[in-house]
């Protein structure tokens, strides 16, 4: 596939390509454009013109609004197609891939009804001054995409950014670049939205780099590793321009013992499995009260002994990791655990036999005798990989889930309503799920982080303050004494 830029299908600059590969095989599924520095030079001066343009200033916010809803439908009429380059390009099940397209036109959906509901205020200072404030777009807004749900990901940000009336370059990630290319031939289809979008690909240290420390960028949003994310905020603060991050978490669930423990343990499955664990957001440590500590990984470990794996495109339960670099990273993290005396209770290894040998695939790991302050229990895994602390006392609990750099999302399980409202209230944590993890994909949900889990926030209407600069405007009135 070729790069999307000022409405135009292009190679790079210099010729050169980079390949995709499906991560259930190792296979070649596609090449795409390696951009460098001359590349992003025209994306964002695509942009820019773009956003300056008397056409673009001068557009309606209802008709953004309308045009974004035709992107929402579009992605719906394309989402068997747009789910299996998804899956083949992530690795991810099928069923997955499938709800994270329907995610991306949720977006598209969701702020394309606030598009023109985005309100200013009035403020209140003499009898003979109206005060008020407007919302005014960035400008050109770059967006660095990750690898583990790119077109979600992509919606989300590209979606709020359009729909106060910027303009935006995406650059996905290299390893999972074409269902951003796929979302790329929709805006071309759509004469009000063709020239808001540019999408760049190529590695992060050349193309990725080239965008964030571009003159004419005027707002950066990066989603990835807290160090990469650093890096991003050096690079933006250079130009003077804000940021939203969103930089992953070491997410606990708090089980007590008056929870629902089905349930419970069903959802903790479900979120360190999703997407083979490799989510910002996966509970991916398990702290739970000392009196059903036992009966509760019995239960979790049996379940874990019956998920598939296998390819995404064979709707498996657990699909491969992404690389040979993140399953070599996690393999390393698992025994260095082991060598402390960690207890693997379930997994721990590579799966293999038969097609799985074609790919990178862990098995779903239960981690316990774990040190608080072991890397294990401190850095994100970014794999199947779930670690076990038992508490005794509620205010043992919190100091657990507060103990690391991260601060993302926390699932609270108990059925003492008071408990679950004091609990949180104390944890650091951008996100709390009372008896329930993710709320059914939570697009209208701000998201984001405490500490090292990054600044800003993604979804809902919290999002569109990212993309906008406040202007405060009086008026004085002349009396007609």
């Amino acid at each position: 596939m070729k790069m999307y830029m000022n409405t135009q299908w292009t190679n790079a600059v210099s010729g050169e390509f980079l390949s995709v590969y499906n991560p259930a095989n190792q296979e070649e599924i596609d090449r795409v454009p390696r951009a460098g520095k001359e590349d992003v030079e025209l994306a964002v001066s695509a942009a820019k013109q773009a956003f300056e343009s008397p056409k673009w200033q001068s557009l309606r916010p209802s008709v953004r609004g309308h045009a974004l809803y035709e992107v929402a439908c579009k992605l719906r009429e394309r989402i068997e197609e747009i789910a299996m380059v998804e899956t083949m390009d992530t690795g991810k099940p099928l069923a997955q891939a499938r709800s994270d397209v329907e995610s991306g036109a949720r977006y598209f959906e969701y702020y394309a009804g606030v598009a023109d509901k985005f309100f200013g205020e009035t403020i209140p200072v003499a009898p003979n001054i109206i005060d008020y404030t407007v919302r005014e777009p960035m400008g050109v807004c770059a967006q660095i995409i990750p690898w583990n749900y790119p077109l979600q990901i992509t919606s989300r940000g590209v979606a709020a950014a359009i729909s106060v009336g910027n303009t935006v370059v995406v650059k996905p990630a290299e390893d999972t670049p074409l269902s951003a290319l796929k979302l790329a031939e929709i805006f071309s289809e759509i004469d009000v939205l063709k020239h808001a979008l540019q999408v760049v690909t190529g590695y992060g240290e050349e193309a990725g780099a080239a965008l964030v420390n571009h003159p004419d960028v005027n707002h950066v949003t990066f989603t990835g590793s807290a160090a990469t994310g650093a890096s991003v905020m050096i690079s933006a603060a250079k130009n003077i321009i804000p940021v939203t991050l969103e930089l992953g978490g070491k997410s606990p669930h708090i089980v007590f013992p008056d929870c629902d423990l089905e349930e419970t343990v069903s959802w903790v499955l479900r979120s360190i499995i999703q997407n083979a664990g490799q989510t910002c957001s996966a509970g991916s440590r398990l702290l739970v009260h000392s009196t059903i500590k036992d009966k509760l990984l019995g239960i979790l470990t049996e379940k874990m002994r019956q998920i598939k794996i296998g390819p995404g495109v064979n709707d498996s339960e657990l699909g491969p990791i992404i690389s040979q670099k993140q399953f070599e990273r996690i393999m390393a993290m698992v025994k260095r655990a082991k060598e402390e005396g960690a207890r693997i209770v379930i997994g721990g290894k590579r799966a293999t036999g038969g097609h799985l040998n074609k790919g990178f695939y862990f098995e779903p790991t239960i981690i316990e005798n774990v040190s608080r302050t072991s890397e294990i229990a401190q850095e994100e895994i970014f794999g199947p990989v779930l670690t076990v602390f038992e508490f005794e006392t509620e205010n043992e609990a919190i100091e657990l889930a507060n103990g690391t750099p991260y601060g993302l999302v926390t699932g609270i399980w108990t059925n003492d309503i008071s408990r679950a409202h004091r609990i949180a209230g104390k944890v650091k944590s951008g996100q709390v799920f009372i008896n329930d993890y993710g709320a059914a994909g939570g697009v209208e949900l701000p998201f984001g982080g405490y500490k090292k889990s990054g600044i800003g926030r993604e979804k809902g209407v919290e999002a569109l303050r990212n993309y906008t600069q406040l202007k405060n405007i009086a008026i004085k009135i002349k009396s007609n004494e």
